[in-house]
C-alpha cells in the first residue's frame, strides 16, 4: 500500500500545487519521479464519453453504450436495475481506460424548463438520492470512481456560470441537499463535483460552508471535491473553500498563484496538503483497477433495451394497447426513423449501435403492413404538406403510431426550454391525425414534462419514452405489442400548463439572482398544497394488468422516533398478465410547529407479480422519515404527535392509510427570546410553566387573553385575545410596566433565564 503521508513529505510545493489542477481536459498531473500516475476522467452519467485526445474537450468520443438518460432511469424506480447498469458502465470505463465517470447528477427538477433535466432524476430528493446511490454503488463495485454532481442548487442553465441561487436554509436542507446526502452516505462516491453557480452570494467553488463544513465534516465525505469544468474563479479561494481538484488544465498561472499564496502566508499549507492527500488517495485507489479488456456490446445493448423498457411510462390507454394484431399500421413522425435517444451537451455519447424504431416495429408486427410518414421536419418549422400526407396514411390504417421528439433547439444542456410545448407543427400533426384516426398512439421522446392539453383527448394512448438510449426503439416496440408490460412511473409531475408550476414567477431570475421563492414546495409538494390539478401526478403510470393493495399494517401504532417503524402491505396482481407495480409510501405530519408539505415520499419498491399472485412488501421508516429541518435548532428534529402513513400507486392514488403516534426522544433547547410572542411562550414546553402565571395576570388585568367579560371586543372592535397572543410578551409588558417589580426588559430576561436553566423536555 502506498504511503500517502510519506509521498506528500517528498513532494515540492510546486508539485503539490500542480497536482491540484488538471494536466489536460480529462487528466490529472502525474509526478513521475515519485511514481504518481495520472488519473483519467470522462463524462458519463449514462455512457462513457471517452475522447482519444485528452486535450480536446469536445472531440468525437470512442464508441460506448448509450444507456437511457436519468429521466428515464428514474421512471424505472428500480434500484437493482440501476446497480446493474452501473456495473456495465464500469466495465466500459475500464475497457476505455477511464478511472472516474463524471456522474450521476442529482439536482432537483425545480422547474420542467431546465434544459438539463434529462440528466437529473426527479423532483423528489428521496427518490433521486436512492437511485443515485444504487448507480454509484454499481459503478464503484468494479473499481471505477464516480463524481456526484452538481453540488449544489444547480437547477437551471440560464446564467449557470454565475447565477446566484438564493435559497433559505430549511429549503436547502430538505429539498436541494438530501439527494446528495443520501448518495454520499450510502454510496461514498469517490468524488463530488461542485456547481458553477453561486449559492446565497458565494460561488459554490469557494463555498466553505457547503464543501467543508457540510460535505466533508458533517457528512464525513473522504473523497475529492472536483470543480465543474471551468467553475473555479480564484484558485486560492477555491482551495480555502474546499475544492481539491480544479478542472480542466493545464493552468500554470493558477498553479503559481497557489505557490505564491503559501509562501506569502496567505494560504495555509496544511489545506493544500489535505487536498493533495485526497487526490493521491483517489489516484492510487483508481490505479488498483487494471485498465484493460473489452466489454460485451450485445449484452450491454440488451441491458439498455431492458432499462428503456422499464422506464417507459404508459400515461394514457383507452384499451388500444397492447396492439391486437392490426393489419395496417401508419407510422408517423421523424423520430420513428431518426430516433431521439439522448440529449445534447457534455453527456453526448457515440453509441455502439442504434435501434431504429420503425425497423423494430416491423420485426414484431408480423404480417401487418407498415407505412411511414415524416410528419414534421428536422427543424421547428411548419410544413402543411407533411401533415396532409400523414393524415392520408392514418385514414387508411387500422391504427396510427405518432413518434414525436422535442428538437435539440428546445431542450439541451446550455440553455433552458422556452415553454413546455411540443413544436407547433407537432401539435398540429397530432390533432390532424387523431381527428381522422381515433385509434392513435402518441409516443414521446423528451427529457422532462411536456403539456398535452391541446391534443391528449384525441389520442387513444400516450407513451412517455423519454430520451431512451440507443436500444429504446426496440423497447418501445416491446411495449406497443405487449411483449413487455409497461411498468414505469413518473418521477416528476406533468403539469397542465406552465403557469401552474411552482417556480413560474421566480424563474429564471434577473439581475444575476434567482430566488427560490417557492421554498419547500416544489413538484407534488406544491400541487398538493395549492390544490392545483395536474395533467399526470408524480408516481403515475399505467399497466396492462391491475393491482390491488390490502392488509396494510405497521410494526407499532406508538413508537419512539429513534426506533423507527416498519410498514407492510400486500399487493396482488388482479389482472390476466404478469406485471410490475411500484408501491410508494408517503408520510404526513398531522401537526407541526413549522409548515410541512401534506405528504413526502419516504419509501418505494418495485414488485413483480404473476397473474393472481400476492406479495408482501415491507418498508422501514427511520428517524429522518418523520423529521424536518429546524433552522432555529440547526438540526433535524421530530415532534411528538400523530402521523399518517399513506401507501399508494402514485402521489394522487393512495390505496391504504395507517395512523401512528410518534414519541420524540429529543431534548431540544428553548428558542424563546425577547421577541417571542405570548403564543410562543405558551406553546414552548419549558416557557409555558415559567410565563403562564404572568400571562394569566395580564389577562385578568386586561380582561382579554382568556376571553372574559370586558375583553374589549365591544369597546375597540377587535378580539383582544387573538391580538395579544401574537404580540411579543415584552411589548405587552411595556403597557403593564407600572405593575412590574422591574423594567420590562429585565423582567423578561429573568423569565428567559429560568427557561434556559430548566430541565429539558422532550418535543
Amino acid at each position: 500500500m502506498t504511503n500517502i503521508h510519506a509521498l506528500i513529505e517528498q513532494m515540492t510545493l510546486e508539485e503539490k500545487a500542480a497536482l491540484c489542477t488538471g494536466a489536460s481536459g480529462w487528466t490529472t498531473v502525474p509526478v513521475e519521479r515519485l511514481g504518481v500516475p495520472e488519473l483519467v476522467m470522462s463524462d458519463g452519467p449514462h455512457g462513457v464519453r471517452r475522447v482519444p485526445d485528452v486535450h480536446a474537450l469536445g472531440a468525437p468520443s470512442l464508441p460506448a453504450t448509450c444507456f437511457p438518460t436519468a429521466s428515464c432511469l428514474a421512471a424505472t424506480w428500480n434500484k437493482d436495475l440501476l446497480y446493474e447498469m452501473g456495473q456495465a458502465l464500469a466495465q466500459e470505463a475500464i475497457a476505455l481506460n477511464v478511472h472516474v465517470l463524471l456522474g450521476p447528477g442529482v439536482n432537483m427538477k425545480r422547474t420542467p424548463l431546465c434544459g438539463r433535466n434529462f440528466e437529473y432524476f426527479s423532483e423528489d430528493p428521496y427518490l433521486a438520492g436512492e437511485l443515485a446511490a444504487s448507480l454509484i454503488n454499481g459503478i464503484q463495485s468494479k473499481g471505477v470512481g464516480t463524481s456526484l454532481k452538481h453540488f449544489a442548487a444547480n437547477n437551471q442553465e440560464f446564467q449557470r456560470f454565475s447565477i446566484d441561487a438564493l435559497v433559505d436554509e430549511r429549503t436547502l436542507r430538505e429539498i436541494y441537499l438530501p439527494a446528495f446526502e443520501i448518495a454520499v452516505k450510502k454510496a461514498r462516491p469517490w468524488t463530488v463535483m461542485c456547481a458553477y453557480n453561486k449559492l446565497n452570494g458565494t460561488y459554490c467553488s469557494e463555498h466553505h460552508e457547503l464543501l467543508v463544513d457540510l460535505l466533508k465534516r458533517e457528512w464525513g465525505f473522504e473523497g475529492v471535491v472536483v470543480s465543474d469544468w471551468g467553475a473555479v474563479h480564484d484558485r486560492v479561494k477555491a482551495l480555502q473553500g474546499g475544492v481539491d481538484l480544479e478542472m480542466p488544465g493545464p493552468r500554470p498561472r493558477r498553479t503559481q498563484a497557489v505557490v505564491d499564496a503559501v509562501r506569502a502566508g496567505e494560504l495555509d499549507e496544511t489545506l493544500l496538503n489535505d487536498a493533495v492527500r485526497r487526490i493521491l488517495n483517489l489516484v492510487f485507489r483508481s490505479a488498483e483497477t487494471p485498465q484493460e479488456g473489452s466489454f460485451d456490446l450485445a449484452a450491454h445493448h440488451a441491458l439498455a433495451r431492458r432499462i428503456a423498457g422499464e422506464g417507459i411510462v404508459l400515461l394514457k390507454n383507452n384499451g388500444i394497447l397492447p396492439l391486437q394484431s392490426p393489419r395496417r399500421i401508419a407510422v408517423i413522425g421523424r423520430a420513428a426513423r431518426e430516433p431521439h435517444y439522448q440529449g445534447g451537451g457534455s453527456s453526448h455519447i457515440n453509441p455502439t449501435h442504434i435501434d431504429n424504431p420503425f425497423d423494430e416495429l416491423q420485426r414484431l408486427a408480423g404480417p401487418a403492413q407498415l407505412t411511414y410518414s415524416e410528419g414534421y421536419p428536422a427543424i421547428a418549422s411548419c410544413e402543411q404538406g407533411l401533415i396532409d400526407a400523414a393524415v392520408d396514411a392514418a385514414r387508411n390504417a387500422d391504427v396510427a403510431l405518432i413518434y414525436v421528439a422535442l428538437p435539440a433547439s428546445k431542450e439541451s444542456e446550455g440553455y433552458d426550454r422556452p415553454d413546455l410545448d411540443l413544436t407547433a407543427q407537432q401539435v398540429a400533426l397530432i390533432k390532424a391525425v387523431t381527428a381522422v384516426q381515433p385509434e392513435t398512439v402518441v409516443i414521446l421522446n423528451n427529457g422532462s414534462a411536456v403539456t398535452m392539453q391541446e391534443w391528449i383527448d384525441g389520442a387513444a394512448a400516450v407513451l412517455e419514452a423519454w430520451m431512451m438510449g440507443q436500444a429504446g426503439g426496440g423497447a418501445i416496440a416491446d411495449v406497443l405489442f405487449g411483449k413487455l408490460n409497461p411498468s414505469g412511473k413518473l418521477a416528476e409531475t406533468f403539469p397542465a400548463r406552465l403557469a401552474d408550476t411552482p417556480a413560474h414567477i421566480n424563474f429564471p431570475g434577473d439581475n444575476g439572482q434567482v430566488r427560490y421563492g417557492e421554498g419547500l414546495f416544489i413538484g407534488y409538494r406544491y400541487y398538493d398544497a395549492k390544490e392545483v390539478p395536474v395533467l399526470f401526478p408524480f408516481g403515475h403510470g399505467l399497466s396492462y394488468t391491475t393491482f390491488a393493495y390490502s392488509n396494510s399494517r405497521v410494526s407499532a401504532t406508538t413508537f419512539n422516533d429513534v426506533d423507527g417503524l416498519s410498514v407492510t402491505v400486500d399487493v396482488t396482481n388482479t389482472g390476466a398478465v404478469a406485471g410490475k407495480e411500484i408501491v410508494q409510501v408517503y408520510v404526513r405530519d398531522r401537526e407541526a410547529r413549522l409548515v410541512r408539505p401534506l405528504k413526502e415520499l419516504k419509501g418505494f419498491a418495485k414488485v413483480e407479480l404473476q397473474p393472481g399472485e400476492t406479495k408482501t412488501v415491507t418498508f422501514p421508516l427511520d428517524f429522518r422519515a418523520f423529521a424536518y429541518y429546524h433552522p432555529g435548532h440547526k438540526s433535524w428534529i421530530t415532534e411528538s404527535g400523530e402521523f399518517k402513513i399513506l401507501i399508494g400507486a402514485s402521489a394522487a392514488d393512495i390505496r391504504c392509510t395507517e395512523t401512528v403516534m410518534l414519541r420524540s426522544t429529543l431534548e431540544l433547547p428553548s428558542l424563546l427570546n425577547r421577541e417571542s410572542t405570548i403564543r410562543e411562550w405558551l406553546e414552548d414546553p419549558r416557557g409555558r410553566p415559567v410565563a403562564e402565571p404572568m400571562i394569566q395576570e395580564i389577562g385578568e388585568r386586561m380582561g382579554a387573553v382568556f376571553g372574559g367579560e370586558g375583553s374589549g371586543s365591544d369597546t375597540i372592535g377587535m378580539d383582544m385575545m387573538g391580538f395579544l397572543l401574537e404580540m411579543p410578551l415584552l411589548s405587552v409588558l411595556h403597557f403593564q410596566e407600572a405593575a412590574l417589580p422591574a423594567p420590562a426588559e429585565e423582567f423578561v430576561d429573568s423569565l428567559l433565564a429560568q427557561v434556559h436553566e430548566s430541565v429539558p423536555v422532550s418535543g
